[in-house]
């Protein structure tokens, strides 16, 4: 099982020292990748609750550096580590800018993109952005397909809401072929059977893991059923860590813990078939500064040896 690392996108850490050290600490640790999410803004009364504990927002996300230009940052000061989005919010992009944007990041990283897509579930967000929120699912639908035509195709012929293409040439290509590889998060059935057509692994945050098996199997069958192979479909897990000094003895949620217990929770995805593992120490309280985050990095790969 692969491992990556989230990259900080807040707080103190989230600047250029600290996204620079903990990039080349990670590559020089042996972390097979560093990753980052997509947040817009902290609304003050939002229509949406936060899909995880009690709904209320991470104070984290009241400042988040964009996930493209963060990963664009580290590409120049690593070599060979991969960079990956999880997960960009596909609709809010015009994905014929997305897509020239994730082009020169492979190229300019010799390779290196790995994309995350998802549709968010923030409606202020959507607001923000100027996208319809019931119009989300067939955006996203739209975007991949267009991302991909752009990749892989010259000249190049596409519409939908929001751009149209006359027939053009788009030369610059992705050094990765056909294309970087693409993972989905996905929960409702639509955004799965998406996944299953069009992507190329599944990449849950934020179900349990004991729940995760059963829903990959299901996937997979999906993959089956939409004409492609199901033993080349991975599956991602991106652990958002609690670190705790004490162990949590009563209805411990995965990935919070001690170290000793994100442990277990390690071996446990490993179980469940995942091909990579992210974890992330952004959202555990204790985490203050750029020290910090290499702290619970150098001890994370202890724990792992």
């Amino acid at each position: 099982m692969r491992l990556g690392f989230g990259l900080p996108q807040t707080g103190q850490a989230g600047g250029p020292d600290g996204v620079s050290s903990i990039a080349r600490r990670a590559e020089q640790l042996g972390f097979d990748s560093l990753w980052v999410f997509d947040r817009l803004l902290y609304p003050v009364k939002p229509q949406t609750p936060y899909p995880a504990g009690d709904g209320s927002l991470p104070d984290l996300y009241r400042k988040v550096l964009d996930p493209v230009e963060t990963l664009t940052f580290v590409a120049g000061q690593t070599n060979k580590i991969a960079l990956g989005t999880s997960v960009l919010n596909l609709p809010w992009y015009n994905p014929v800018l997305l897509a020239r944007r994730l082009t020169t990041l492979d190229v300019l990283s010799a390779g290196r993109l790995r994309v995350g897509f998802g549709i968010g579930w923030s409606e202020d967000e959507y607001d923000a952005a100027g996208v319809p929120w019931k119009e989300r699912g067939r955006r996203a639908d739209e975007a991949v397909s267009a991302i991909k035509a752009i990749w892989t195709t010259n000249p190049v012929q596409i519409q939908g809401a929001g751009f149209k293409v006359a027939q053009s040439y788009f030369d610059l290509k992705p050094v990765q072929k056909p294309h970087p590889p693409i993972y989905m998060a996905a929960y409702t059935p639509a955004a799965m059977k998406r996944a299953a057509r069009e992507a190329n692994g599944w990449f849950p945050v934020g179900i349990p893991l004991a729940a995760v098996g059963p829903m990959f199997d299901s996937m997979k069958t999906m993959v089956h059923e939409a004409g492609r192979n199901p033993e080349s479909f991975e599956l991602l897990v991106r652990g958002n860590l609690e670190l705790t000094k004490s162990p949590i003895s009563k209805d411990r949620p995965n990935f919070s813990g001690t170290l000793e217990q994100i442990a277990e929770d390690i071996e446990a995805t490993k179980k469940v078939g995942a091909s990579e593992l992210v974890l992330d120490v952004q959202f555990s309280p204790d985490i203050k500064t750029k020290e910090d985050v290499l702290g619970k990095m150098e001890a994370i790969k202890v724990i792992l040896q």
